[in-house]
């Protein structure tokens, strides 16, 4: 899916202040999602050719600034429908393009910058093999719902995706500025409690660890034209994924 790519890589190598302008780059591509059967992919060509690697395309200051915005966009883009694909290097952040005559960059998994990427990929796998919501969907238009997309000001996105048996489902909130945003209302398109069970600001991949703890208990409380809601803590430049339980 080269639209998809093209328009996310121009979203998140934005300064944050400026990405309240570009919302239309993350929500562009469902108005085709499901015209063919697409893999989501950041490929070769976008780590060659003075294009920058995948970590230095990131709208950011500081290593770790890049480091948490490309975990953030590794887990929207695990939990948006698409197959994956990534090319080499690209899975723990390696600084240099890729070059055909040298090797990767493998000494910076000494640094958690870019062993925690490496660590989310294979977390990101796990969960995306494991959740019927998620790899059992992805060509389903019936699956994916947004759940809000309009809260451009704080850069802001959240939607449903529901597993083939209708039961099974997940939330996936990306919070796209690098300040942490407490007591943020989502809708939730079901009752009870939403248990977190990824965060790509976690310190097991090198984030502050700023979060929902185990989750949240949904609230009657209508919001986002939805029957229920919570207030979640968003924290800077990631993304989460709440699986309903019961």
């Amino acid at each position: 899916n080269m639209g998809w790519m093209h328009d996310n890589l121009l979203y998140f190598g934005k300064d944050p202040i400026h990405r309240r302008y570009h919302q239309g780059n993350l929500t562009f591509g469902m108005l085709y999602q499901y015209a063919e059967n697409f893999i989501t992919v950041f490929s070769h060509d976008e780590v060659t050719h003075g294009k920058k690697s995948m970590l230095l395309k990131m709208g950011a200051g500081s290593i770790v600034e890049k480091s948490q915005t490309l975990r953030a966009l590794y887990g929207h883009m695990w939990a948006y429908p698409g197959k994956k694909l990534l090319f080499m290097g690209s899975e723990f952040g390696q600084s240099e393009e890729w070059n055909y005559a040298g090797s990767l960059q493998w000494h910076l998994f000494n640094y958690k910058d870019h062993s925690g990427i490496s660590d989310l990929i294979r977390d990101l796998n796990k969960l995306y093999r494991s959740e019927p919501a998620l790899a059992e969907t992805d060509f389903d238009s019936n699956s994916f719902r947004w759940v809000a997309c309009w809260d451009s000001e704080a850069s802001v996105i959240s939607y449903s995706r529901t597993a083939p048996d209708g039961h099974n489902m997940v939330l996936v909130v990306a919070h796209l500025t690098p300040i942490e945003r407490s007591n943020y209302r989502i809708g939730l398109p079901r009752p009870g409690f939403w248990r977190e069970i990824l965060n790509t600001n976690s310190s097991f991949y090198g984030g502050s660890n700023s979060g929902n703890g185990s989750g949240l208990a949904s609230e009657a409380h209508p919001f986002d034209e939805l029957p229920q809601s919570a207030e979640f803590t968003l924290p800077p430049c990631s993304t989460m994924i709440f699986k309903l339980e019961g």
